[in-house]
This record gives C-alpha cells, structure tokens and sequence, in this order.
C-alpha cells in the first residue's frame, strides 16, 4: 500500500514539473519570438529609406491589403454595426434611455471594433497570404537566388509589406466605421423607430474627432504588427511544404493575439497622451 501512494505520488509531482517546464518554455519562446520579430521589422524600416526606392512593389502590395479587402470590411462592418445597435437598443430599451444607443455605438465602434476587427480580419486575409508567398519563396530557395543577385530581401520582400500594411489599415478603418454606422443608423431608425434627429444629434454631441482618430492611430499600428509578424515567419520557414503551412498558421494565429493584447496597452497609451496634452 505504501509503495502504492509513493509511486502515484512521484507520478503527481513528475506531472506537475512537467506542467511547469512546458509553461516556461512556451512563455521563454514568447518572448524570444517577440524580440526577433522586433529585431527583424528594425531592419525592414531601416531599409526603407536606402536606395533603391520600392516604389512598384509598394503600391502593388498596397491593392492587395488594401483594394481587395474593401468588399469584407464592408461586410463585416455592416452587420457588425447592426449587432452592435440592436444589442444596445435591447439593454437601454429596459431604462427607457434608447436615445443613447447611436453615441454608444459610435464610441464602440470608432474606438474598439473598428480597429480591432478590421485589424483580424485583414491579418487573417493578407497577413496569411504574406506569410505563405515569403515561405514558399524560401523553401524554393527564390530568396537564396534574389541574394545572389545582389538584391536585399529584406528590402524587396518585406519592407514594401509593411510600409503598405501601415497606410492601408487606417483607411480599411475608416471604411469599416463609416459602414458600421450606416448600418447602426437603418437598423435605429427604420426598423426599431429612433428619432434620426436625436439619432444624430446625440452622434455630434458625444463624439470628437479625437475618438475616431485613436482607432485610426491604433489600426496603423496594427497593421505594422501583423506585417512584421507574418512576414518574419515567412522568411524564417523551413522544412518544405510542411514548413510553409505552419509558418502561415502561426503567422495568423501571433498576429491576432498580439492585436488583441496591444489594443489594451494602446488604448491606455492614447488616452494618457490626450491627457498630457489637455485634450482628454
């Protein structure tokens, strides 16, 4: 009997080391990924002001972020909109306050899901796309050849992705507020009967240009995230085939949660900044 419990217990605490080995190791290659890909988008940013000028790759890339990912955010921001309104309409409906469902919206909308979800939305659609074009450049040994040739890759390859990532989120970020909006105001409106006086008016009182440009701010620093995110994975694939899909997916997946948990610290950060500088 006693041998019995000492061998489940020597079972039990091998379990528990070994829990606390693997959560150690997850958290030391967190932090390991995190600083190479910051080391790695240091490089593709110092590179963008050497000659040669990029210019061609950099509007082509700018169309693929940005052109072909209008017709999903237009979507996605209508119906997030209308969820968004009616959700609200339902909880202030209950205190009689339904006058202040299109202020709440907008607040949520120009400050949280619109960049956020424009954010995961165009990481998951290009992000992924940049990821797999880079590492089956790499496995193909494309990269190898494009040195040989004397041409940076880093410059070639990365650099124009994320100058392009960086100015196109902001203006996906306004498309998906002004759509998100719109479909706040039919749903308010024409359908639960909201005044489109107060509808407006209440919009105009509550929200300054400072709400919708913290969104804008944080959807640029999104899009840097999730360019130098997939990126790097793209260029540091290896193994094949093989190796270029779980570059793709960890790409995606780093991606989405550094956007969420940078949208935290980023909100406080802007909201300290307007505050030092008396505009808050």
């Amino acid at each position: 009997m006693i041998e019995a419990w000492a061998k489940i217990r020597d079972q039990v605490n091998q379990g528990i080391d070994d829990f606390f080995v693997r959560l150690w190791t997850t958290v030391y290659d967190f932090f390991i990924a995190t600083g190479t890909t910051v080391l790695f988008f240091t490089q593709a940013v110092q590179l963008m002001f050497i000659q040669p000028r990029r210019y061609g790759e950099f509007f082509k890339h700018m169309e693929f972020i940005g052109n072909e990912s209008i017709l999903i955010i237009i979507l996605t921001g209508a119906f997030t909109g209308m969820a968004l309104a009616y959700q609200i309409f339902l909880g202030f409906n209950l205190v009689n306050a339904t006058n202040l469902v299109s202020p709440t919206v907008a607040l949520g909308i120009s400050r949280e899901l619109g960049p956020v979800l424009t954010g995961l939305i165009v990481a998951a659609r290009a992000g992924g796309a940049m990821a797999a074009r880079i590492g089956t450049m790499r496995v193909s040994e494309q990269i190898d050849a494009l040195e040989v040739m004397g041409i940076n890759p880093v410059q070639y390859l990365v650099s124009p992705r994320i100058l392009a990532a960086v100015i196109s989120m902001p203006l996906l970020c306004g498309v998906f507020d002004f759509v998100a909006m719109l479909g706040a105001y039919i749903l308010c409106v024409k359908v639960l009967g909201i005044d489109q006086a107060i509808f407006f008016d209440k919009i105009q009182g509550w929200i300054h240009p400072r709400d919708i440009n913290e969104g804008l701010i944080k959807s640029a620093f999104f899009g840097m995230i999730f360019a130098a995110v997939c990126t790097y994975r793209g260029y540091t694939t290896k193994g094949g085939a093989k190796g270029v899909g779980e570059a793709t997916n960890s790409g995606v997946v780093y991606s989405m949660v550094m956007i969420i948990v940078c949208n935290f610290f980023l909100t406080n950060i802007i909201r300290f900044y307007y505050k030092v500088i008396g505009i808050a």
